[in-house]
């Protein structure tokens, strides 16, 4: 195994708003608030150390056991839950879709950084607890982004009619997904264990939240990982507070729109747009926007109406029933975690870019952001291709288009264009022409007939090697296009593509520690992890 990295600039696959991030660029320094260090959050850490109180860390700790009452639990997940009882600990976070048999691989990318993270500082402070959390999305609603996943490129898809939270979906027709699934595996050891895992999290569970748990929890119980499920009435009245303020004064569009236009200002495109109210309302089934009209709190799309004192019991009374969204989301993680860093993906930054001021209204900590490890991995058989090729790790990551252009131009180093042997032989026989009208302009006849098939030569010469030069091209294009392609599935990351279960058919239980072996949360670039 061997590793390289290459500036996320130098990928072309990241925006200028998380590279100029990543290099520290002066003009961003007000949309956050530390940049992620061991130092910065260590002073975090004593930040938010004096926000977070006892309460909020009994609740959590609480909700968190009956969470994981019917999940079997490693003795480092069961350690974890009760040092977060503990005044000195504190949380690094992710979060994620419930993704179909986690979706893309970047899925653990995302849990591999907080992992490694927390292990980074929990090896260079000894006075504090750090441990790593996945939050599961479920009361995201978008059905179509969650129901697939990629795998030898065919789409593995669970086709239903769904509607409200996705966590409180039955997992009724997986049993269909998994006999399709079966037929792509085969029967080898890893595709054994690959059937088991997902029957066990998606046949024998009845939920997705729960299947979900119960399949992050397998991938990485030994090291110690929290799964959060925010759609709980125990968490949700603790941010309850929040709500209320979002309901009465809607201060969350007021602060974002002010920050979104300082972004903007700058060249920086819009990542999500602030409601007036950034709330839904969910039930089983249900999940639609709150919108005020004149004193009238509406649930978009029905006819449930609340007076502004009808709507403040039903949340005193059913806190579970408001749900943030996108952007009250990182508000909801922050007030219920002792929360110090979240580590998410280059769309999930720029959408905290436009939270800073908001948190400064209502007083919460504005955490450490961090661009969640990225990486692409190459089998030995791939990573031969590509030196066999001559393809450079940058010229790897290049657009087709440009990757051919620029092979094809340094392959090409042979100007097959006889032009010049042309003139050369024509003033030779200029030369012959003379010697034979000074010795017997009978032989005139000849010397042209032979300059004439001398010419006609070159050409058939020119023409030939013409062929096989296009011939050679051809081949060589498309040995590129084929060894692009294999590690840049539909020209995009592997990593926004590709399902873990390709790489653990291949590598099975070590794919996980080797990732966790050479993934570097702090380390700043994009990997490229040749197995």
């Amino acid at each position: 195994m061997s590793i390289d990295f290459i500036p996320y600039r130098e990928t072309g696959y990241f925006s200028s708003l998380i590279c100029d991030y990543l290099e520290e660029k002066e003009m961003l320094t007000p949309f956050y608030n530390r940049f992620p260090s061991v130092v910065n959050l260590l002073d975090q850490a004593r930040e938010k150390g004096e926000y977070y109180d006892t309460l909020s860390r009994k609740r959590l700790h609480t909700q968190l056991i009956s969470q994981y009452k019917n999940t079997a639990i490693s003795e480092a997940t069961k350690h974890n839950l009760e040092l977060l009882s503990q005044e000195h600990s504190f949380t690094i976070t992710t979060g994620h879709q419930l993704n179909l048999f986690t979706g893309p691989l970047y899925f653990l990318y995302k849990i591999i950084s907080v992992i490694n993270l927390c292990k980074e500082l929990s090896e260079k402070d000894k006075t504090r607890h750090y441990i790593p959390i996945y939050w599961m999305a479920t009361e995201d609603h978008d059905f179509d982004e969650i129901n697939y996943f990629n795998f030898k490129g065919k789409k593995i898809q669970w086709s239903r009619e769904a509607s409200g939270p996705v966590g409180r979906l039955s997992t009724e027709g997986l049993d269909e997904v998994l006999a399709l699934f079966k037929t792509q595996l085969g029967t080898s050891k890893n595709a054994t264990h690959l059937i088991a895992l997902f029957e066990n999290a998606y046949v024998k569970h009845n939920t997705l939240t729960e299947a979900t748990r119960y399949l992050a929890n397998e991938l990485f119980k030994e090291y110690g990982l929290v799964i959060v499920d925010g759609d709980d009435a125990g968490l949700k009245s603790l941010f309850a507070p929040y709500v209320k303020r979002e309901l009465l004064e809607q201060v969350s569009h007021q602060k974002v729109t002010e920050q979104t236009k300082k972004l903007t200002a700058l060249g920086f495109p819009e990542q999500v747009h602030p409601r007036e109210i950034n709330l839904f309302y969910i039930k089983d089934g249900l999940r639609e926007r709150i919108i005020k009209t004149d004193d009238v709190y509406t649930v978009n799309n029905t006819e449930i109406t609340f007076t502004e004192s009808k709507i403040l019991s039903e949340l005193e009374n059913n806190p579970e029933r408001f749900s943030p969204n996108a952007l009250l989301r990182p508000l909801y993680q922050e007030v219920i975690l002792p929360n110090l860093c979240y580590i998410g993906g280059g769309g999930e930054q720029a959408y905290w870019f436009q939270l800073k001021t908001y948190f400064n209204e209502v007083k919460v900590p504005f955490p450490v952001l961090l661009l969640r490890n990225s990486a692409l991995i190459q089998t030995e058989k791939q990573y031969q291709k590509a030196q066999g090729l001559g393809v450079s790790l940058s010229n790897l990551f290049l657009k087709q288009n440009d990757l051919i252009n620029r092979k094809i131009r340094e392959i090409s180093n042979i100007d097959i264009d006889f032009s010049e042997q042309r003139a050369v032989l024509k003033e030779q026989f200029k030369e012959m022409y003379r010697i034979a009208e000074e010795t017997d302009a009978s032989f005139l006849g000849a010397v042209k007939a032979q300059e004439v098939k001398q010419l006609k030569g070159l050409d058939h010469l020119e023409a030939r090697l013409l062929l096989a030069q296009k011939r050679k091209l051809r081949d060589h294009v498309q040995r590129l296009v084929d060894m692009q392609n294999d590690v840049f599935p539909m020209q995009s990351l592997q990593e926004r593509n590709t399902n873990f279960a390709q790489f653990y058919l291949e590598f099975g239980k070590n794919l996980i520690p080797e990732l966790i072996n050479e993934l570097q949360p702090l380390g700043g670039k994009f990997t490229v992890i040749n197995f």
